[in-house]
This record gives structure tokens, C-alpha cells and sequence, in this order.
């Protein structure tokens, strides 16, 4: 028999229960956990052996959501879950980065990760208590894992830090931040912050790592009661073949990690590892000492040595440049101009080119969440194909990889764009990296910044993004400024920082190593403050603020408000009104329910004649105005006048022109457009028009001689006195 073993905390205010024993029992290791009143739970199983040839670790982590988690059938034809969503993708990567460093080296063996959300209270967000499932979960699973690690989310609101705020809370806070980490060290950061500086961020990974320690404490707890039989795992000795590869490759090595080029240093690089499989793996030898994985591995742990120790050393990296330095820069700003905006940015051998589109509320993305739906007016997309590092490769829906590089840029650029309100557009920008050797998310934030202010997006202030890395062995460490992708893979730390130059906006970091301490943190981040202080300078020489004005092939977009009971008219019967609108007018359209209308053209004219339209609709015609209208029916005493929207009137026979007239024909018949002015109602509500006081060609009031009579019998007969021309209006 199963037994089911329980560990409850309270936890910001809030209980935190994990269970194992009940649920997939089946599975190395399975948690239930519950927080508030959403739970998840999260199994792991790991391979017993690794598949033969396995040259790395093939972890995957599943993050999946049910919409019975909320009461909800799943839309679409087929009502069940389909591909994962964005956010269900982004939070996989989230629990996937914190816990990667902590298997050992050398563990190849197949292991999954699976986390689904069973119920949510819409309270608690899951993805960190998925976190923590998924930690208990591998602490129980007798599984080489070296934690376990918690998460927790930070708020920073009305100046002070909120362990594990509710969703609802979030509006209203200024930072909305993940920490991840051990016991004694921080091994991962997610964050979005609105212009804040170096020491409050800082203070909130540090607030959130003192905030997890309970729950660590609890995974321990339930460990000690729960936890399968550790499995024997013995990681591969490999100091006799590092030696003798030593002897062979390490002077080469050195020189070709001084060869600035990428392409040139991955040759000598090649060549270099060519030469040792040469002489370790010698043609005709049925069975070498060394297989050649055990080679590729080794050959692979030389190569960040070397690197490693020259920056130790000397303070000196591969392309010569110091720890601070940050590559050439270069930044050009409307380099597709029938496009609403585009920027060039080019960095060291890495480079994006970034294209804004500008849209309408029929371009807003619907997002199906656990919450509800959710209308989203801001889109950045990252794309990388193969070519930008010099390869073929298979081109595809977007991977993880493009998925979480789009959202860090979407985080770094989201605080600085302007209220829906004041810039009623739906953006989209396309970051296509054509390039890359560094950081390309962050060359993706300072593209994307410039050709948001090239498009006339009035961006608070311009957003650069920097790439720092890390290089630790023992006490000593060094922190790197915009990183190369050989410091990348061979370092210990990716730390993306992205903001202003009043603050941070962004900050993602992951670990490769058992964590870092507050002390390297400290460093890093002012650092990196250098670096985009810097890199903001060279943006600016392309374009230091948003154009004033949209660009030529942008739609322009006006905003009017109606009253919600005169919704319905404007809609008109199934449609059939709004749909005239747009077929004649050529404007885009869109009414939402408190009767705002955002009416879009890149041409004045037809946004003009919309608005005309819309006013006929829902306005009260003025006495005394003056209206263009159509002639839609005659008769012996007059002509009815459609003058204002779905409104006639009659133009008395005697109002038709200053002269006597025998017969309404002999003036105006069915389809003629006229001018007519608006002399009021009859005693019955009627409308009583003029045309013979408005000059039928330019549709001003005819200007009388003093003394005229006003004679305004029964059928509406007046003889107007002389005044100042009024303004006429046109449906």
C-alpha cells in the first residue's frame, strides 16, 4: 500500500500544502500542491539508463493548463486542449532554467518534467507554485538532482516589496518579478519593472530569496518522510584523457581563442579538435583508449577552461576587448520606409532588423487564459533563422527558444509605451535576427526601441538592452559586459538587463553554476547600468526620441464618443449600417461598448466623411444650420430632403428658390444633391427646410438687404434678414 504523506506552511498569508502518495503513484516522484485554493500537480520520471550515444541532457519540462482548472470547455471544434500557449511555453521555460543546473554532470539520462494545473482560484498565479511542485517532485524522485530550489513572485507596490501578491494586485504594482533559487544562492530572475533602479531590484531578488526559505524547508520536511532511495550515479572520470588532451591542444587552443572573427576562430577551433582525434582516435585502431564521445565532451570542457582561465588571468577575452567594453555599435532608423517603421542595429557581429506595424482594435490579439480573455495591443515577435549563425537548418513555427527571447524584449519595452487612451493603435514589431554572436534579445529591445520611435510611437523614453556573463572558479570571478555567444555557452551566468536611463524595465538571469551570491548581483548590475548608458548614447545618434508625426503609409486613427443608446443605430440592423460606413467611407471601424469609436485611415478625407456619417446618426440637427442632403421624393407643394443622416424634411415649394415657382420639378427631382438650411418644426414635429436662402454652389447663406421682412406663413414661407454667412455641415 501507498502511504500519502502531507507537509502544510503558511505562506504569505496564504496555506501551502505538497502531497505525495495519493496521486501517480506510478511516477518516480509526484506532488500535489496547493496554494489557496489552485492546485497543480507535477510528476517526474527519469530513464533508468541513457540511450546509447547521448551526448547531452535531455530534460524536458511540460507546463500545461485544463481549462476545467476553471469551470471552462475548451473552444474550437474539437473542445479539448490543443498546442501549448504562449504562457503555458514561457512558464515551462521558467521552471526549466532554475532547475537544469542542479543535475550533475555528466546525468544523460531521459527525464520529464510534467506540471498541469488542476484547479484555479484566480487569486494565486500557478507558475510559481508550479515551480515548487516540480522541485518537491525531483527531491522525492530519488533522481540525481542537487536541491531542492523554490520560487517566488515579488510585487513592489506603493514602495514596499509583496511576497506573492494576488493577481488583482498586480495592476497596481511597479515591478512584477521570479526569483528562483537554493537555500543560500539565487539561480534564476524574470522580471518586468517600471523604470526602477539598480538598488530596489535588487533588494526584490533578495526579498523573494529570503521569502522562499520556508518552502525549501517544507520540501525537506516531506523529503525526509517521502524521498525514494537516492539512484548510484557516478559521473565519469576524466582527468587521464583531459591531461593527455592538454598536452596536445592547449597552445593551439589559446591561439585561436585570440582570433577575433566568430567564423575564422571556429575554423582554427575545428582544426584544433581534428588534431586531437587524430592522435587520441587513430585511424585503423579497432578499440582506442578514449571513445569519441568521451573526446567530444572533454574536447568541450578544455575549450571553456582555456577561455575561463585567459579572463582570469590576464582580464583579457577572446576578441581582446576588456571586461567593460562594449562592441562597436551601429543604429540606422528607417531603412524600409513604405514600412511604418524599421531600424537597423548592429552590435559587434550581431545584429536585428526591427519592423513596426501599426494597427486598429480589429489587430488586437484575443488570448484565451485561465482569467478570461485577454485583449493584448502590444505583439513583439523574434524570429532567428539558421543563416544568422552561418548554418542550414529547418524554418518552422516558432520554437521556445524564439518564443521566451520575443517576451524578455516585450517585458523590456512594455512600461514605456503610451496609454491605449492616448495612442489607441495596435503595435506589432518583428524582430528578424540576421545576425548573431552575443545577445540578440537584447539587440531585438534597442531595435525594436528604434523603430517604435521611427513609427511616431511616443515611447516615454528610449529602452537599450546589455548581455552580461560570468566567469567563477573558486573565489575569484569576473563579471563580462555584452557578452560573446562562445562567453555565453563557456561562462556561468546569462544576466539580461534592459531599461532607460532612469531605470530597469527588465532583468532575466539564469545560472549554470550552484547560484550566485548578492555580492556578484551587486556587480553585475551596476555594470551593466554602464553598458546601457553607453549603448543608449549610440542609439541616439539614430534617433534619441519618437517622431512627431506617423509615418506616411501609417493609419491615422480619431477617436469619437457616443451615447451607448445610440449604439444600436450606428450598428444598424444586423450590421447593415456600420457595414455601408465602411464600404463607402473606406475607413476602419470599431465601437466598443462604452461608445467609443476609433475610426482609421491614412487618409484625412475618408476618416472626415466617417465621422460626417457617425454625427448624422447619433447628433440632433441644429436650427439654423445649414446641411447637404439628397433629394429623395417630390411633390406638388415640395421636395423631401434626406439632409441628416435617416432624417428628411420638406422644402416647401415656396422655399425652393427666390423666384415664383410653377412646379417642383422645374427645380430639383429625385437624386439631386442640394444645400438646405434648417428653419425648425412645425406645430406637428415636422422639418421645415429652406434651399432659396443657400447659395446652391458653395453651400453658404445667401447675405439679404436690410429691411427685409421675415414673412413665415403656415406652409413654412420665410423671408430671411440680412446676417453673417453660417458654417454648413455635409453628411
Amino acid at each position: 500500500m501507498f502511504k500519502t504523506h502531507k507537509v502544510e506552511i503558511e505562506w504569505a498569508g496564504r496555506p501551502l500544502t505538497l502531497e505525495t502518495g495519493k496521486v501517480a503513484r506510478q511516477a518516480d516522484g509526484a506532488v500535489m500542491a496547493t496554494y489557496g485554493e489552485t492546485v497543480v500537480l507535477a510528476t517526474v520520471v527519469s530513464a533508468q539508463e541513457p540511450k546509447p550515444g547521448q551526448d547531452f541532457f535531455p530534460l524536458t519540462v511540460n507546463y500545461q493548463e485544463k481549462t476545467y482548472a476553471v469551470g471552462r470547455i475548451p473552444g474550437g471544434y474539437f473542445k479539448r486542449e490543443g498546442r501549448p500557449s504562449e504562457n503555458e511555453t514561457l512558464t515551462s521555460r521558467l521552471i526549466d532554467r532554475p532547475i537544469r543546473p542542479l543535475f550533475p554532470e555528466g546525468y544523460k539520462n531521459d527525464t520529464q518534467v510534467i506540471i498541469t494545473v488542476l484547479q484555479h482560484d484566480l487569486e494565486n498565479n500557478p507558475d510559481v507554485l508550479a515551480m515548487v511542485a516540480a522541485s518537491a517532485a525531483l527531491t522525492l524522485s530519488g533522481v540525481p538532482f542537487m536541491g531542492p530550489i523554490a520560487g517566488a513572485r515579488v510585487g513592489y507596490i506603493r514602495g514596499d516589496y509583496v511576497l506573492n501578491p494576488h493577481i488583482d494586485e498586480m495592476p497596481e504594482s511597479q515591478l512584477d518579478l521570479v526569483v528562483a533559487g537554493t537555500s543560500d544562492a539565487v539561480l534564476m530572475v524574470e522580471s518586468e519593472a517600471h523604470e526602477l533602479p539598480e538598488d530596489v531590484m535588487l533588494g526584490a531578488v533578495m526579498f523573494g530569496q529570503r521569502g522562499f526559505q520556508p518552502v525549501i524547508d517544507a520540501i525537506i520536511k516531506l523529503a525526509e518522510a517521502a524521498a525514494k532511495e537516492p539512484r548510484e550515479f557516478m559521473p565519469e572520470d576524466f582527468s587521464a584523457l583531459e591531461k593527455a588532451m592538454l598536452k596536445i591542444a592547449e597552445k593551439d587552443l589559446r591561439k585561436a581563442y585570440q582570433i577575433t572573427d566568430k567564423q575564422q576562430r571556429y575554423a582554427a577551433v575545428d582544426a584544433v579538435k581534428a588534431k586531437v582525434k587524430e592522435k587520441l582516435l587513430p585511424e585503423g585502431v579497432e578499440e582506442p583508449e578514449f571513445s569519441e564521445e568521451q573526446v567530444n565532451t572533454v574536447f568541450k570542457h578544455l575549450q571553456a577552461k582555456i577561455v575561463r582561465w585567459n579572463i582570469l588571468d590576464t582580464g583579457s577575452r577572446i576578441d581582446g576587448r576588456d571586461l567593460k567594453t562594449v562592441r562597436p555599435i551601429e543604429a540606422q532608423v528607417g531603412i524600409l520606409p513604405r514600412t511604418h517603421g524599421s531600424s537597423l542595429f548592429t552590435r559587434g557581429e550581431t545584429q536585428a532588423v526591427v519592423v513596426a506595424t501599426l494597427g486598429t482594435g480589429e489587430d488586437e490579439q484575443y488570448i484565451d487564459t485561465l482569467t478570461g480573455l485577454v485583449k493584448e495591443t502590444f505583439m513583439l515577435h523574434y524570429n532567428f533563422p539558421p543563416f544568422s549563425v552561418g548554418e542550414t537548418g529547418r524554418l518552422g513555427s516558432p520554437g521556445r527558444r524564439e518564443i521566451g527571447h520575443g517576451k524578455l524584449a516585450w517585458r523590456a519595452i512594455h512600461p514605456m509605451l503610451p496609454a491605449k487612451e492616448a495612442f489607441p493603435y495596435t503595435i506589432r514589431a518583428v524582430s528578424e535576427i540576421t545576425e548573431s554572436n552575443g545577445s540578440s534579445s537584447m539587440a531585438t529591445v534597442c531595435g525594436t526601441s528604434l523603430a517604435l520611435m521611427d513609427a511616431g510611437v511616443p515611447l516615454a523614453h528610449p529602452v537599450a538592452g546589455i548581455a552580461m556573463g560570468l566567469i567563477k572558479e573558486g573565489e575569484r570571478f569576473a563579471v563580462l559586459s555584452d557578452i560573446l555567444g562562445d562567453e555565453d555557452h563557456l561562462g556561468d551566468m546569462d544576466f539580461k538587463v534592459a531599461g532607460t536611463a532612469n531605470g530597469i524595465t527588465s532583468l532575466q538571469m539564469d545560472i549554470k553554476i550552484d547560484g550566485i551570491t548578492e555580492e556578484i548581483m551587486k556587480v553585475a548590475l551596476e555594470q551593466a547600468k554602464g553598458g546601457r548608458t553607453h549603448i543608449l548614447g549610440e542609439m541616439a545618434k539614430a534617433l534619441s526620441s519618437s517622431r512627431a508625426e506617423l509615418g506616411e503609409f501609417a493609419p491615422r486613427i480619431e477617436t469619437m464618443t457616443i451615447p451607448t443608446e445610440k449604439i444600436r443605430d450606428v450598428i444598424g440592423s444586423g450590421g447593415k449600417v456600420i457595414r455601408e460606413i465602411v464600404e463607402q467611407t473606406g475607413a476602419k471601424i470599431n465601437i466598443e461598448d462604452d461608445g467609443t469609436i476609433k475610426i482609421a485611415s491614412s487618409d484625412a478625407k475618408t476618416i472626415e466623411a466617417a465621422k460626417r456619417w457617425i454625427h448624422s446618426i447619433v447628433d440632433e440637427p441644429e436650427v439654423g444650420e445649414i446641411y447637404q442632403g439628397t433629394v429623395v421624393k417630390t411633390a406638388d407643394f415640395g421636395a423631401f430632403v434626406n439632409f441628416f443622416g435617416p432624417r428628411d424634411g420638406l422644402v416647401h415649394i415656396s422655399q425652393l428658390a427666390n423666384e415664383r415657382v410653377a412646379k417642383t420639378t422645374d427645380v430639383v427631382k429625385e437624386g439631386d444633391r442640394v444645400w438646405v438650411k434648417l428653419l425648425g418644426f412645425d406645430e406637428r414635429g415636422k422639418v421645415r427646410l429652406s434651399m432659396k436662402v443657400v447659395d446652391q454652389e458653395s453651400g453658404k447663406e445667401i447675405a439679404r438687404e436690410a429691411g427685409d421682412e421675415d414673412n413665415d406663413d403656415a406652409q413654412g414661407n420665410e423671408r430671411p434678414a440680412k446676417r453673417r454667412p453660417r458654417r454648413n455641415r455635409e453628411d
